[in-house]
């Protein structure tokens, strides 16, 4: 199965979609061109803006979601901001944290807490 991210004027994901592998084949290799076309002639909307996403990551980076943004430049999808204070690192073209993650501990983990800008060590079960 091959997925499409529907994107709007503003390069904003607006829907994902499933499309059968054997949609996509053009004598026999897949391509991304067919399945535009068969989202425009499915939802008759010949200008519509689909491209194609990837669950491992090994196109534009992330797989799309509702509300993803899309870098033209890069073609890469951009995750939406997982809390306020997170920077976008051009180098890994990924949200981080501003204070970098404690080292691990045995038998304790670290969440996020935006209220204290830090991360919260906690105790597993």
């Amino acid at each position: 199965m091959a997925h499409f991210a529907e994107i709007n004027q503003d390069n904003i994901v607006v829907a994902v979609y499933s499309v059968a592998n054997d949609v996509l084949l053009d004598n026999g290799v897949e391509s991304e061109q067919k399945g535009i076309e068969f989202l425009r002639n499915l939802y008759n909307n010949p200008t519509g803006r689909y491209l194609q996403t990837s669950y491992n990551g090994n196109m534009r980076k992330y797989f799309a979601g509702i509300g993803f943004k899309y870098d033209v430049i890069r073609d890469i999808f951009i995750p939406i901001k997982p809390y306020p204070s997170w920077i976008w690192d051009e180098d890994s073209l990924a949200w981080k944290t501003p204070i970098p993650k404690p080292p691990a501990k045995d038998g304790y983990g670290y969440i996020w807490d935006e209220l204290i800008l830090n991360w919260y060590e906690y105790k597993k079960l």
